[in-house]
This record gives structure tokens, sequence and C-alpha cells, in this order.
């Protein structure tokens, strides 16, 4: 059996390591035009603080170690135009110029997603900068330390960890989105007011509800303007946001209006014998119970596995994803799953989301810090769709906790009852998480007497 595998994404890698896992004799052939493979983008903001230490661990696998383990890398080579019914590709060696044609049994499409990129003039300009690939990251990386005045479009994650890492390490930073709040659609109000507070504490300033109009470049660097104001930099950041890169099957495939190739829960598209994963394809996100588009890495691992335990025949379902994510801003932790009450209410959901603040451990112990945490659940079953939590203490793991809770469809009520230990170092008699759960009930019960 012969499979083609288009991209060596994160989803690409993992479905060709459980591809050969699953079937020994399988041939896997993977083509990608870069020379690296497995790149954690995500870490690209830690570099440029001095956080990492040794760039190359920034990557799991190498095209060598993808080798040894029975799997043809064929690097520089980019797939140019593809016919999935017959499963042929065009393949062109970016180093030779060599044009080559292929027929497959099955074909993986895995080619991930590219930064979005508006028609705004002057954003060729060479002072803009991206934030996606290896690439992107020592281009950055090299001029980081000359740096005075950096400008990041974008405040979602890539925005807000590029804004942070820059600010600390003394650089002036203009952070600007179109959008009224920093991680808007990561976390409620009562989250990004406090973060927004940390950001001006470190003189940062927030440009929020502007758009970029205009890039120009000027004698020392380049001008930013907006319908409000303009702002200068040395050079100037795009964060905001990701598109499917699937041009090349344009027609060929069901795709959403965005191009995000539809799979069903076992990778298949709507061609036989045509598998997509990761940022180039659909996720079934739980909290809505839908299809959605969710560029994340760990979706694109998961769904890269299921690929491989499913090439032969459907055996293993996708469970679908909440979109559980963390990220560290100024000592904070802040990590969220499924919707808040503002993306909810954007999804068509009638939902409340409850918020309390309080210690994660009992007062008598020398030392505690207070924990922001909520639920966001619907008003008339009370069925969870999201959380958050953000504090100075590592909560990361709650996410994760919410996360299996709103894939297990759980009310409010069986989180509340839910088994929690109680341990003077670790938490209070009742953990922040059934506390925030019982907060949620006390809530429901209100709106009850007073309906």
């Amino acid at each position: 059996m012969k499979i083609g595998i288009i991209g060596a994404t994160h989803a690409g890698v993992f479905a060709a390591k459980q591809i050969k896992s699953e079937n020994p004799n399988a041939e896997v052939t993977v083509f990608e035009k870069n020379d690296t493979v497995s790149f954690l983008s995500c870490g690209i903001a830690l570099w440029i603080g001095d956080h990492v230490s040794d760039p190359e661990k920034m990557f799991y696998e190498t095209p060598e170690s993808m080798r040894e383990q029975g799997i043809t890398m064929l690097m520089s080579h980019q797939v140019t135009d593809v016919d999935l019914k017959s499963k042929t590709l065009k393949i062109i060696n970016l180093d030779t110029e060599d044009i080559s044609r292929q027929q497959f049994d099955k074909i993986v499409i895995t080619t991930g997603s590219k930064p979005v990129i508006p028609n705004i003039p002057g954003i060729n300009s060479e002072r803009v900068y991206f934030c996606k690939s290896w690439d992107d990251a020592i281009r950055i990386k090299n001029i980081a330390k000359d740096l005075k005045r950096v400008a990041v479009i974008g405040a979602g994650y890539i925005g807000a960890e590029l804004a942070e890492q820059f600010s600390v390490t003394g650089k002036q930073v203009t952070l600007i989105d179109g959008v009224d709040r920093i991680l808007a659609k990561n976390f409620g109000p009562a989250f990004t007011e406090r973060i927004q507070k940390e950001y001006e504490k470190n003189s940062v300033n927030v440009v929020l509800n502007q758009f970029v109009s205009k890039f120009e470049d000027t004698s020392d660097g380049i001008k930013i303007t907006t319908p409000n104001d303009s702002y200068e930099a040395d050079i100037a950041i795009l964060g905001i946001g990701f598109l499917p890169n699937t041009d090349l099957f344009s027609g060929q495939l069901e795709t959403l209006p965005n191009g995000a190739i539809v799979v069903n829960d076992y990778m298949q598209t709507s061609e036989k014998d045509v598998y997509a994963a990761g940022d180039a394809s659909t996720v079934f996100f739980n909290p809505t119970q839908a299809i959605d588009y969710i560029p994340l890495a760990t979706n694109a691992i998961r769904q890269g596995m299921l690929v491989g335990k499913n090439i032969i025949k459907p055996n293993t379902r996708y469970l679908g994803t909440q979109a559980t994510s963390a990220v560290e801003l100024y000592g904070q932790a802040m990590v969220a799953t499924g919707l808040n009450s503002v993306t909810a209410k954007e999804k068509g959901l009638d939902v409340i989301e409850t918020v309390i603040e309080s210690d994660y451990r009992p007062d008598f112990m020398l030392s505690t810090t207070s924990v922001l945490s909520s639920l966001t659940w619907e008003k008339d079953t009370g069925r969870i769709v999201g959380g958050a939590f953000m504090s100075q203490h590592d909560v990361s793991q709650s996410a994760n906790v919410v996360s299996i809770a709103i894939q297990k469809q759980m009310t409010i009520d069986e989180l509340a009852m839910s088994d929690f230990f109680f341990q003077p170092n670790f938490s209070q008699p009742i953990n922040y998480i059934p506390e925030v759960a019982l907060a949620a009930m006390t809530e429901k019960q209100a709106l009850t007497f007073t309906q």
C-alpha cells in the first residue's frame, strides 16, 4: 500500500509515524517544501525572550529521525498539482527544479495553515514580519536585540505573547487590535480587563478597536496608520490569525467557506481514500456540537494519529475538541477551554458565565494565592460549555479538568459534586473548580426563583 502525505506539519508528522506503527509494510512518502519538520512555533515568543535552552530542541523530529522510522521524507519537494480521484501528485524538487508525478493508493492532506495577510497598503514592506514558521522565527530573533520600538498587530495568543516578551526585555511596545479586548476569543471580560492592566503596568501602549489601514516605511522604521491615529516602530509583527492552506485542492473536496477541508469522525474527506488532518481540516467542537475551524497543535497531533489508526478502515472515532489552551503573561497563568460568555453568544448559545475569585489553599498556610475562576454554562440545561482560570499559582491543569467535563457533556451540578481531594498544601476543603460550579448552581437556582 502506497500512501502519500502532503505536508510535514504536526498532523503530517504524527500521521506518518502512526501509519508506520500500525502498518509496518506500508510505503509512506511525505512531501515537504521546507527543509525542517515538527517546528513548535508556539515557542517563538519564548525564544525571543531568551527562555529557550536550545532552539534545536523546538523540533521534536527531524527528517533523519523520520527516515529511521521507515518513512520516505522528500524535503524541499513541493506538490504543485493534485488529482485526488486518481490519487496523482505533481511534484517539483525545489533544489533541482526537476518535475515528477507519483500515484498513490491513499492521500493524506496535512498542508497546515497560512497567516492571514489582509490587503493593506504597505503590507509587503521588509519591516513587516510574520510569526509562524522557523524562517519567521529566525528573522525576528536575528534583530530582536537591536530593536527599540516594536508594533504588534493582533492581540490573540501570538500577539499577546510577543508584546509581553518584548516589553519585559525593555522594548517600547505598541499592541494593536481591531476588537475591544486582549485575548477576546479565549477569555471573558473579567479576565481580559485584568490582563490589560498588566500590559499597561509594563508600559505597553494598548490600542484596541482600531484596524490597521496602512503601513508606510520611514527613514528609521515603519509607520502604522489606523482610522484614529498613527504609530511608529522599528518593525511591525503580524499575528492576526490563520487560514487553511488548501488552495491546491480547490473544487475537489467538501470544504467550509474559508477552505477548511471537512472531515468525518475518522478523518476521511468527501473523496474516497483521501484523508485530512490538522490546520488544513475541520474539527468537531464539542461545546457547540458542530464542525468548526480551530487551528491548534493539539488538535493537529490527535487528528494526525487518527489518520494512522483509520487509514485501512474506520477504527477509532474522533472525540472532538474543546480548544483548550493556555498562556503565561507577566507571571499570570491564564488557561481556558471551550467558550466564554461572549464567544458562546456569537455561536448562538444562551449562556451564563459565573465568575468567582478565591485562594487556592487555606489562609492558615504561610502563603496562598488567589485564583480567578469562571464556568460558562447553558441557561436551560446547566451543560458546561467553557471555563477559564487565572492566577500566579500554576492552575494549568484546571483547564484540562473542565475540558473533559465539556467532552463528557457534564452539567454544573455534576461538576460541583465530583470528587476532588483536600490537602492544605494543595487545595481548600472545596477546590476552586467545584467551588465555581457551586456558585453557578446558586446562580441557576436564583434564576429559577425569578422566572
